[in-house]
């Protein structure tokens, strides 16, 4: 059984959304997908409950209380053995000893950042602290929908230069907000819609990596405050 996690030391990046589609898109290529809620706001078991009965595909959502994590690898092992081939973390927006104990148990670490300064540092800030040593790439979402945006391709410039980048940029698209609100994966919501499109090739790029040592992610390693301090005025 393969891992996801979504992670980011600052709120309103996404993880959530993210989660909820990627896990409906896996599930729709096949996997047997469980979706595990470590933040204490709940929101992805909040998404669950709003799912219908009658949604496309079938997906297990459960929260998974902090107390659980000194037992991470067994539970990993149990799902595998109940037929999962996929699981994902939803974690919380902050800086904890718990999140970098799902770092080190996941195949494979998605950080999520919004093309602003405050955004990427934190996620740059996630990478240096806490996934240096682990499979990790940057997402960047919420881009504003215009074709070749100055704003998303500076910032996925700068991720870049740090790290591997997830492909494609994700736009901020309201099919994603509705999906959410409706309890469903933006595939399952708007099937054929650009914002299905970009999560099912954001899911095609992560299941290309997710166990094939070939394409382990590049660290590059140094100059992190000055690169902070080129972020910033590239911002300005």
């Amino acid at each position: 059984m393969r891992s996801i996690a979504l992670m980011t030391y600052k709120g309103g990046s996404g993880k959530t959304t993210l989660a909820a589609s990627l896990a409906v898109a896996a599930a729709g290529t096949g996997e047997k997908v469980i979706a595990l809620d470590l933040d204490v706001q709940g929101s992805l078991t909040r998404w669950a409950r709003r799912r219908p009965g009658n949604a496309p595909h079938k997906i297990a959502i459960e929260p998974f209380e902090t107390a659980r994590l000194g037992r991470l690898s067994a539970t990993l092992r149990r799902l595998d053995d109940a037929g999962f081939t996929l699981a994902i973390f939803d974690t919380p927006g902050a800086d904890s000893e718990d999140v970098r104990t799902v770092a080190e148990a996941a195949d494979l670490c998605l950080l999520p950042a919004r093309p602003t300064v405050l955004d990427v540092e934190a996620t740059v800030d996630t990478f240096r602290t806490a996934l240096i040593h682990y499979n990790a790439a940057f997402v960047l979402n919420q881009c504003p929908p215009t074709p070749r945006s100055r704003r998303a391709l500076d910032a996925a410039h700068m991720l870049s230069r740090l790290g591997v980048l997830a492909e494609p940029m994700i736009a901020a698209r309201i099919d994603y907000q509705d999906a959410i609100a409706a309890g469903l994966g933006v595939t399952e919501h708007a099937e054929g819609g650009r914002a299905a499109l970009e999560i099912m090739a954001l899911w095609n790029w992560i299941e290309s990596r997710v166990g094939h040592p070939e394409h382990e992610m590049p660290v590059r390693s140094g100059g992190f405050k000055g690169r902070l301090a080129a972020i910033a005025r590239y911002f300005g």
